[in-house]
């Protein structure tokens, strides 16, 4: 057998989207980073990201304590506080180091002498206009001005089409040296073989698990790699259970995944039954704008009760200038679709967009693995809660990516490269020429989460769920056992860890809150807080 690969660096972060990349970029002044993409390098959530970033720019109408209670109102009463203020009072500063870096966020105009002047839009659970955003294409302008920075920079590296198959730790070598974070086994797509990169330290910036539903708004890639492999090396999970459901994704066979910003709503659009009239106003006196898990339980309510097919937004009331201008990515693309944003209501389902949970980490990026860190929707902050609150999330990637990198910087001195790792050991594996069980399997995953862990559950929808996946999990492993590495396998098995801690984080949750409604348990509890699961409890 020839030997594998081995790559080595002072810093490997897996993930190549805004929290990877702004990590990378503030390492790289000092350190050798290496970054793996899991596929092209902008093909990733940050690419798609619509709305924007929530900061606050206009410091004579709006507050820090205003997106402190925003952001705790919608999280449903279980953010923590002390990270929602830690994170909105660095958020200046941050989205600052964005701007700085040639992010083009739209701005009004001014006199030629003043300082820019950011346009600042609204979105749901706002109570100021605070989302800095670069039309309705934010995370298109995030993403690839990052990677252009990244691509320019000596001391980063960037392997595109890798997928990171598993931690490697003391405990995993056998050492008896304290556990720590060693480097990865990674998966080279390019050539079909697992390689390793050893490393000082590992920071996880995977994103979500949306994947796992059969309805998302989230490219191929969200699969929940970071969590399925942080769980292995012995990290705790948290608030798994809060998975955010996108109110209004196009509901349209040839764009299945794209989303209508909540700016659409932000700058009046309406949701409509399929008789023209509105709804929201019946389920919350903020109507359009209330928070996410409210409109989409709303919409999921109304498409059961009438047994309709999706709902509608409708902004054909708005100036066509106006909307053209704010709007110019989703017009261009409803278009072809026969579809004019100007003048018609446009079909809308929700779709699972976001992970709330994920790897518990401190406020400095930190998991309970010691060179191990996770960033962006990989990891469980405190900030979200039981409902992410809109352009949160891009904020928390820039954050944490300036406070972990600040820590790395502190802990690098200590830190020694670890000896050359043990090769992955493929000798006792072989082809497989049953790919079709990987996807049958892949399928019936994702059917079954949407049917019984979607906007409504239950207690027995969930037993049946997590009957499943233990039924399927079995056969990945036997799988896994007996035949060589492939991407989709390597993504099944790491959706059916997933899904089983969000299941498990489901049943725990004996309430209903934010994203978890549950018709056995409709009430909230007045003491409840995060739901945590812990490895050797399992």
């Amino acid at each position: 057998m020839t030997k594998q690969q081995q790559h080595q660096c002072d810093i490997l972060v897996v993930g190549s989207g805004a929290a990877g990349l702004s990590l990378s970029l503030r390492l790289a002044r000092k350190h050798k980073v290496t970054v793996l993409s899991k596929g092209p390098l902008n093909e990733g959530a940050t690419y798609y990201a619509q709305g924007g970033i929530a900061a606050v720019f206009d410091e004579e109408d709006d507050s820090i304590d205003a997106h402190v209670d925003d952001t705790m109102i919608a999280g449903g009463g279980i953010c923590e506080e002390d990270v929602v203020r830690f994170i909105a009072e660095n958020a200046k500063d941050c989205v600052q180091w964005l701007i700085d870096g040639g992010v083009p966020f739209d701005q009004v105009e001014t006199d030629d002498d003043e300082e820019p002047k950011y346009h600042l839009t609204r979105e749901g659970g706002h109570s100021h206009r605070r989302i800095l955003h670069a039309a309705d294409a934010t995370g298109m302008a995030v993403q690839t001005t990052l990677q252009e920075n990244a691509r320019n920079h000596p001391n980063i590296t960037v392997l595109e089409r890798y997928t990171a198959l598993d931690l490697i730790t003391h405990a995993k070598t056998g050492s008896s040296k304290p556990n720590r974070v060693l480097g990865a086994y990674v998966w080279n797509r390019n050539r079909e073989a697992v390689e390793t990169v050893r490393a000082k330290f590992v920071i996880l910036a995977t994103g979500g698990a949306s994947k796992v539903y059969q309805y998302t708004s989230n490219p191929d890639v969200s699969s929940g790699d970071g969590i399925a492999m942080a769980w292995r090396a012995g990290c705790r999970v948290a608030n798994l259970e809060f998975n955010q459901f996108h109110p209004t994704c196009l509901f349209h066979p040839d764009a299945r995944n794209f989303l209508l910003t909540e700016a659409l709503r932000g700058e009046g659009a309406y949701l409509l039954r399929p008789d023209g009239s509105r709804f929201m106003p019946e389920f919350d006196e903020r109507g359009e704008l209330a928070p996410r898990d409210i409109v989409a339980r709303a919409i999921d309510y109304e498409m059961k009760r009438l047994g309709a097919d999706c709902m509608y937004l409708d902004i054909s009331h708005k100036d066509p200038e106006f909307v053209q201008k704010h709007f110019p990515t989703i017009y261009e693309k409803l278009l072809p679709l026969g579809f004019d944003l100007t003048k018609d209501r446009i079909p809308i389902v929700p779709a699972a967009h976001y992970t709330c949970g994920g790897v518990i980490v401190d406020k400095r990026g930190r998991t309970d693995l010691p060179g191990l860190y996770a960033i962006g929707e990989v990891s469980y902050t405190g900030l979200h809660g039981a409902n992410r609150m809109a352009s949160n999330s891009l904020l928390e990637c820039v954050v944490y990516a300036w406070s972990a990198a600040q820590d790395i910087f502190r802990e690098a001195s200590k830190a020694e490269m670890p000896p050359e790792l043990p090769p992955w050991d493929e000798s006792q594996v072989g082809c497989s020429d049953e790919e079709v069980v990987i996807q049958h399997n892949w399928h019936e995953l994702r059917l079954f989460m949407w049917d019984y862990v979607g906007i409504v559950r239950s207690t027995k929808r969930l037993e049946r769920a997590l009957r499943r996946i233990e039924l399927l999990k079995q056969e990945v492993h036997d799988y896994y056992s007996n035949f060589r590495v492939s991407n989709n396998l390597l993504e099944l098995r790491n959706l059916l860890q997933v899904a089983e801690l969000i299941v498990r984080c489901a049943m725990a949750r004996r309430e209903s809150r934010g994203l978890h409604y549950n018709i056995d348990y409709p009430n909230t509890q007045p003491d409840a807080g995060p739901t945590i699961l812990t490895p050797d409890q399992q």
